[in-house]
């Protein structure tokens, strides 16, 4: 059934201009919780969140595709999403992420985008590394507070550069 909905749904979100992540559907005895996640280079705005809800909630009702009353969910991500493929790494270039590896030490450092295997981070020392998804447990966004708080940091070469 998520395949038939995502069906559904990948016309509306292709108009919003968001990527579907995941549709499920769960819940418990009285009503189900259909459950979409969706992704936008940026963020996901509210009103496309609304816009998706209300076409979605029109396919559905015309397909009849849950017997039972259901309740929607559209969310995006958190920032504790995994990032596995190369649109997840495309979608948040110039962003920071945290790669974990299997061993628990951890590389955080600006997406430049994917590559062959994964995706290459710059590091705060300038260094390029790329990371192979496959040599990770995980691969998440984090908040880069110095480019948030605008706070001045010194680079390798002795420039001020605000972030």
């Amino acid at each position: 059934m998520e395949d038939r909905i995502g069906e559904l749904l990948a016309p509306i979100a292709e108009e919003v201009g968001v990527d579907i992540l995941k549709v499920s559907i769960g819940g418990g005895h009285h009503q189900q919780l259909l459950r979409v996640v969706v992704d936008a280079a940026g963020g996901v705005p509210f009103d496309a969140i609304e816009r998706i809800s209300r076409a979605l909630s029109l396919q559905m009702d015309a397909e009849d595709l849950i017997a039972d009353q259901y309740r929607l969910e559209i969310t995006s991500p958190g920032l504790d999403w995994p990032l596995t493929t190369e649109a997840d790494f495309h979608r948040h270039r110039g962003e920071m992420l945290k790669a974990t590896f299997d061993d628990g030490s951890r590389l955080t450092g600006e997406n430049i985008g994917p590559c062959e295997h994964g995706v290459r981070l710059r590091t705060d020392d300038g260094d390029e590394k790329d990371i192979d998804v496959n040599e990770v447990a995980k691969i998440v966004r984090v908040i880069d507070w110095s480019r948030t708080s605008g706070r001045k940091t010194k680079m390798k070469s002795g420039e001020d550069m605000i972030r």
